[in-house]
């Protein structure tokens, strides 16, 4: 059957926002974001299949497993869930992953760095939210270290960050120290956002302008 008429308006995926709109506003451009939409369509549909992203669909999402739990996983969908209230609608998914795309401020991944790690949202860094954080990007890297060796990168990044010695880390602490440790931002790119019309070439095809089905087709 063909499109179906216009008093039988498609299904929007929920948060749905002009892709023009969200194009100005974040690092994508209206190509990116509309293939950021087939992709959300699709992701949303993975596990749970009510049209909006839960963790478990993000985590095999963006870091491409489906293993257990993660501290920095588990964070970054907290970050993502704007309304706070355990999903992902489209708008924050665009809204919230332009901050990991390559091309955006290295101002807005600090801030949003920083925000990961102040894990109590005091809005400072403890000492124990920073080895929290170290031993879930290690895991999350499948990389293994020693006890030691974890208390030595925590102590040396606390050291080097609380520049006031008042036992704790505040933004403009995290930002100086970030300046000065550009690798602690590694994290906060994912690479292939910037070619996201190539890497999910099949989305670009059944571009949402053209799809005259529901969210889930």
């Amino acid at each position: 059957m063909g499109c179906a008429s216009s008093s039988k308006r498609r299904r929007r995926a929920p948060g749905y926002e002009d892709p023009a709109v969200l194009a100005a506003q974040t690092s994508f451009t209206v190509n990116e974001v509309e293939a950021l939409y087939e992709l959300y369509k699709k992701l949303s549909f993975s596990i749970i299949k009510d049209g909006l992203i839960h963790k478990e669909e993000f985590q095999l999402a963006l870091f491409r497993t489906s293993k257990g739990a993660n501290l920095f996983a588990d964070r970054v969908f907290d970050l993502f869930d704007l309304k706070r209230n355990g999903v992902i609608e489209f708008g924050e998914f665009v809204r919230s992953l332009s901050i990991f795309h390559p091309k955006a401020s290295e101002s807005d991944k600090t801030k949003f760095a920083f925000k990961l790690y102040d894990l109590r949202g005091t809005g400072y860094i403890e000492k124990e939210e920073l080895r929290e954080m170290v031993l879930a990007l290690l895991d999350e890297s499948d990389l293994c270290l020693s006890d030691s060796a974890v208390e030595e990168i925590v102590d040396s990044t606390f050291n080097q960050a609380d520049t006031n010695g008042d036992g704790r880390i505040d933004p403009r602490e995290w930002e100086e120290f970030v300046k000065k440790n550009p690798a602690s931002l590694r994290n906060m790119s994912l690479p292939y956002l910037q070619d996201i019309t190539t890497a999910f070439p099949s989305f670009v095809m059944h571009s949402e302008v053209e799809d005259c089905g529901g969210i889930d087709k």
